[in-house]
């Protein structure tokens, strides 16, 4: 079974993202950054999620499928990427309870998913990029 949430997603090497927040916490912005990075654009401002072999794999809605919105400019089309398993969920609504936060986790459809509170964080999208492509390690996702 699938469901469409008000999230992005982009993937890497080590598999897709999911970045929630309210409208205009910045999730087209951070997906943006991390696009120009090299992330592939899975989708922008809904995401459908379904449960496959005990992950959750994100998808793009059809109609929305390698378009991303850069507010004040419109949309961009973009190379869309596959479905893919998320590995991190990034909420952008929540800022971090401190320099160095404990591990907190995303539950949805019974699957638990490292989670980071990116509410504020500067170097977001240079930090998830790094872990995302494989050439940094976070402590806080140490055991994901």
């Amino acid at each position: 079974m699938s469901r469409t949430i008000h999230a992005s997603a982009v993937s890497g090497p080590r598999g897709g993202v999911l970045v929630t927040g309210a409208s205009g916490s910045g999730k087209s912005t951070l997906v943006l950054a991390l696009l120009a990075r090299g992330a592939m654009l899975i989708a922008d401002d809904r995401t459908v999620l379904s449960r496959q072999n005990g992950s959750l794999v994100a998808s793009a809605p059809a109609p929305l499928r390698g378009r991303v919105e850069a507010r004040g400019i419109g949309l961009v089309g973009l190379a869309a990427s596959s479905p893919a398993p998320v590995v991190l969920h990034l909420d952008l609504d929540r800022r971090p309870t401190s320099r160095m936060p404990e591990p907190q986790i995303w539950t949805h459809d019974g699957v638990d998913i490292p989670s980071l509170c990116g509410r504020d964080v500067v170097a977001l999208a240079d930090t998830v990029w790094l872990w995302l492509s494989g050439a940094a390690t976070l402590d806080i996702l140490a055991g994901h």
